[in-house]
């Protein structure tokens, strides 16, 4: 599915392809590597190249993601004397081990952007900014180390630290979160940057399936760049399926769908999709205002406010938004008049004409867009469940054979016992199975006395 995925994420409008490296699938047994099948990370990252993305390789090598033990392989949390994610030589010795193996595998097949591949960011740890007061001490020198290691695996491209306000030098802090506008990195020489806007939730069991309007998402990835933001990531843009027993956490669905643009089966979600495609051509037509200069500020009103990016004194592009949640506005803005309905954000490449407003569907869009590139109508899903895209490409699916897994009731390994009370689940099932099982015995005392007083007739 891979070629699909990423050709769609391309027509979306995607520059960048953001993926977590996860641990306890490359190194399922200690010291034995496996990067074979769908987990063959070289094979993605090239797949990627071939169509003209770049990618950001989040190592970690803890990813979180609703995974199964969050990434860790399960052999390292039986290493005696370990302690993870803090200052323990143990887990750092094994941690540096495997970020090696990854960046040195990227390397040998020249993947680094400084090598003419694909691979433009590297991310070190995950979301710990969020757990590091817990650890205390530890916890800070743990963050130092984690930066000094990755910097000396020398990748040649920047490396990032999401969630991480405390993130060294040169390591770059990065924001995740529904809402990055205001998010500031933690030194004025690093880039704004968003590593996740949750385009929706991943799904739990007995929970709502998880759903954000476009338009909430689309304010906030306009918002974000209004305010000088360098790049920003979906998360997700597709989340698929986790497979077997790689869903991780409590009551934590095998569904990745995240209400992403492109649904859990690999079809584009509309209007999401659609909404979002047409976002990403507005931004790119003030792409060569962006980097030109920083953003002056404007105050239109009430909740009302421009960014404008000059190039020259008379050549800008502005964005006009309305963050008021309830009430629409018009403002005046240098001479001419705008509409900008509620919690809204409007994209002018010219500083004149609004090409693109966020909480405007594509049929609502103003009559005299400035738009470079064609833009066609979308459809509702309803009109057909099968619209991949807009394009004529054609995907030929292999038919899979359905398959079961019978898991017989025991514990791991070859020597049962007994013991009375509640067991801890890892160190007995040794994540063999997501079931502990339990026997026990009732016995109805009223029965015995009968049978007592009655055994001489028996």
């Amino acid at each position: 599915m891979w070629p699909e995925i990423i050709r769609l994420s391309k027509e979306g409008g995607l520059d960048v392809i953001e993926t977590y490296v996860f641990w306890n699938n490359h190194e399922p047994e200690r010291g034995q590597y496996y990067f074979e099948g769908r987990f063959d990370l070289v094979k993605f990252v090239k797949t990627v190249q071939e169509a003209g993305l770049l990618v950001h390789l989040r190592i970690g090598p803890y990813a979180c993601a609703e995974w199964n033990y969050g990434g860790f392989p399960m052999w390292l949390h039986f290493l005696p004397g370990i302690q993870f994610r803090t200052n323990n030589a143990i887990f750092k010795n094994e941690m540096k081990r495997f970020l090696a193996k990854v960046v040195n595998l990227m390397k040998e097949e020249r993947l680094f952007a400084s090598q003419g591949g694909p691979i433009i960011l590297a991310q070190v740890e995950n979301e710990y900014g969020n757990v590091e007061s817990s650890y205390g001490q530890p916890g800070e020198l743990y963050v130092q180390w984690a930066a000094k290691t990755a910097v000396s695996l020398n990748t040649t491209v920047p490396w990032v630290m999401c969630a991480q306000g405390d993130a060294p030098d040169p390591i770059i802090n990065t924001c995740n979160g529904f809402y990055c506008d205001q998010f500031t990195p933690n030194s004025p020489s690093k880039p704004k940057m968003w590593t996740e806007n949750y385009s929706g939730w991943f799904l739990s069991f007995g929970y709502p399936i998880p759903y954000r309007p476009v338009e909430d998402l689309a304010f906030s990835v306009a918002r974000f760049f209004e305010y000088g933001g360098t790049f920003q990531n979906y998360y997700m843009y597709f989340g698929g399926t986790n497979f077997g027993r790689t869903a991780g956490g409590p009551l934590v669905a095998t569904s990745y769908d995240y209400d992403a643009p492109i649904d859990e089966y690999g079809f584009i979600r509309q209007p999401k999709w659609g909404h979002l495609r047409d976002l990403h051509k507005a931004i790119k037509l003030c792409e060569e205002y962006l980097i030109s200069s920083d953003p002056t500020l404007e105050k239109l009103g009430r909740n009302l406010e421009a960014h404008v990016y000059y190039k020259s004194s008379n050549s800008c592009a502005a964005f006009l938004a309305n963050f008021d949640s309830i009430s629409d506005a018009r403002v005046t803005f240098k001479g001419n008049e705008y509409f900008l309905p509620a919690w809204s954000v409007s994209i002018l490449p010219d500083c004149k004409n609004v090409v693109f407003n966020t909480a405007k569907r594509q049929n609502d869009q103003y009559d005299d867009v400035f738009l470079i590139c064609k833009v066609v109508s979308q459809r509702h899903p309803a009109e057909n469940a099968f619209t991949r895209s807009t394009s004529t490409h054609e995907v030929s699916l292999a038919t899979s054979d359905w398959s079961w897994y019978q898991e017989y009731v025991g514990i791991w390994g070859t020597n049962s016992f007994t013991k009375s009370g509640l067991l801890e689940q890892i160190n007995t099932t040794k994540d063999t199975s997501d079931f502990l099982w339990y026997s026990t015995r009732y016995v109805n005392q009223a029965v015995i006395l009968e049978k007592l007083s009655n055994r001489n007739k028996w």
